[in-house]
């Protein structure tokens, strides 16, 4: 008898979008993370998009993502893999990432 497993259940626990002023009008700050049903992450998208900035890849200028089963980092349609440890180290990585462009004048 062959044992059929159960499908996993995943829950998206994080949606958010924010706003961002900047210097080229306004850029949307993207954070959507999926859970199974014991709490482990299993997909996440971080994104910061702005068309006028960068109008290819749906206007991602910068972003950290787990789609088609690795971890990899996007910037202005460039795709580099990360070494993955923890999503709230990540987070941070990101955020500070989108405050350097600001400071740095490219936001």
């Amino acid at each position: 008898m062959v044992k059929t497993q159960k499908p996993v259940t995943v829950t998206k626990v994080v949606d958010d979008r924010a706003i961002v002023r900047c210097t080229a009008g306004q850029a949307i700050l993207r954070e959507e993370v999926w859970q199974d049903s014991k709490g482990n992450l299993v997909k996440y998208n971080l994104a910061l998009i702005n068309h006028m900035l960068y109008s290819g890849d749906n206007g991602r200028v910068l972003g950290y993502d787990n789609a088609h089963g690795s971890h990899h980092r996007h910037y202005c349609g460039t795709k580099t893999s990360i070494r993955f440890t923890d999503y709230t180290k990540l987070l941070k990585r990101f955020l500070q990432e989108v405050e350097k462009l600001k400071k740095d004048g490219r936001l």
